[in-house]
């Protein structure tokens, strides 16, 4: 039995992950956050009873306190932005004796997290990092077909949405880089690059179709190189379902890399409004896609292709699905090992997609591997 608590659990994400939870009888689930009403009102949409929400503020001197108190045995932190934010939350969670999951993008944040590693250790506590879509399931891919490859050259991910609108806070999150340089490999050499620029245009496989992407900071820029030595090049692109609002946000990144503009963040409560207004006449389909480029045992260039397309508006379930995965495997008695990492080789693709199940969610799987699962 595990009692869960997830920080932000009536957020866009963590409504997400509770609801599956909520379903799983070795869990006992606490709905936390700072507006209770809230966490009670979807307690009560679950199926669950008033004393299954809870008042937190994370921020609180004495959340740790506070954990210990409620026999929290693993925090989930949904609370976003992560862009920014420092690691006290995983701190706590540590002096708890909890252990620590977040869907953090935040590239520094999911990587720092190590620092963090030796006292997690010592608390024999698991803390990841980037329990997400990144780097959870891309890496996750990566490993699944690396064993095709005698060099891996190259790793590029790229994720299209649909029109389902996320938090505010997740939205800040991605115009914060929006014009901003930042660095990626690419051809053997770290080169600068700039937020929502260099546009590539994807033809997602059918229903999806072609997406316009731009270039993202996400965790993966720095960890795929670190993970697999022979990488020439990682990038990192993503879009909207919309081609006029990533003209729009395309537009705004030039006159911030121009120096123009100091940010984009003004912009992201108005952008924000407008979405949730045009969304009932957004195109309701996402996906995300893995290719990878190398060398195959025989010496000859192999590219393979991996997509995940989801349909109904249900792609913003695949980020949740990494960590009630986790969990899933944690109350069956598989747990991760002590310390503080990235979420990285710790699920395999299969187990990522099952909680999936029953949604509007397809895998479409390399024709060309030669080892296919």
């Amino acid at each position: 039995m595990q009692r869960v608590m997830v920080l932000g659990g009536y957020g866009f994400f963590g409504r997400r992950i509770c609801a599956a939870l909520a379903r799983n009888p070795r869990v006992q689930l606490l709905i936390a956050g700072r507006d209770v009403k809230k966490a009670t009102e979807l307690a009560y949409e679950l199926g669950l009873r008033a004393e299954n929400a809870r008042a937190i503020d994370a921020t609180h001197p004495q959340f740790a306190t506070h954990l210990r108190k409620l026999g929290v045995t693993t925090l989930i932190h949904t609370a976003g932005p992560f862009q920014g934010q420092n690691h006290a939350v995983a701190q706590a969670a540590i002096q708890a004796a909890s252990n620590y999951l977040d869907l953090a993008d935040g590239r520094a944040f999911v990587g720092g997290i190590t620092r963090l590693d030796a006292a997690a250790k010592a608390a024999n506590v698991a803390v990841l990092s980037g329990v997400s879509s990144v780097p959870a399931l891309s890496t996750a891919v990566v490993d699944r077909y690396l064993p095709e490859f005698s060099r891996l050259d190259a790793v590029r991910i790229c994720i299209s949405s649909g029109a389902v609108m996320p938090g505010l806070a997740t939205l800040r999150a991605v115009l914060g880089y929006c014009g901003q340089p930042f660095r990626v490999l690419e051809n053997g050499q770290w080169t600068v690059v700039h937020g929502w620029l260099d546009r590539i245009d994807h033809e997602f496989p059918k229903p999806v179709g072609p997406r316009p992407l731009g270039r993202c900071d996400v965790p993966d820029l720095d960890l795929l190189p670190k993970r697999y030595p022979t990488l020439r090049t990682a990038s990192f692109h993503a879009g909207f379902a919309s081609n006029t609002a990533h003209g729009v946000v395309e537009k705004i990144a030039a006159r911030v890399r121009d120096g123009k503009l100091k940010s984009a963040l003004p912009f992201a409560r108005a952008l924000y409004t407008i979405a949730r207004w045009l969304q009932p006449l957004i195109s309701d389909r996402g996906g995300m896609f893995v290719t990878m480029e190398g060398v195959d045992p025989d010496g000859d260039a192999l590219t393979l292709d991996w997509h995940l397309n989801a349909r109904e508006n249900h792609g913003p379930n695949i980020p949740c699905a990494p960590s009630i995965a986790l969990i899933n495997k944690m109350v069956a008695g598989q747990m991760p090992p002590p310390g503080a990492y990235p979420c990285m080789g710790v699920l395999g693709v299969e187990e990522i997609l099952e909680p999936l199940k029953g949604l509007s969610i397809r895998e479409i799987a390399p024709a060309n591997a030669r080892n296919l699962e």
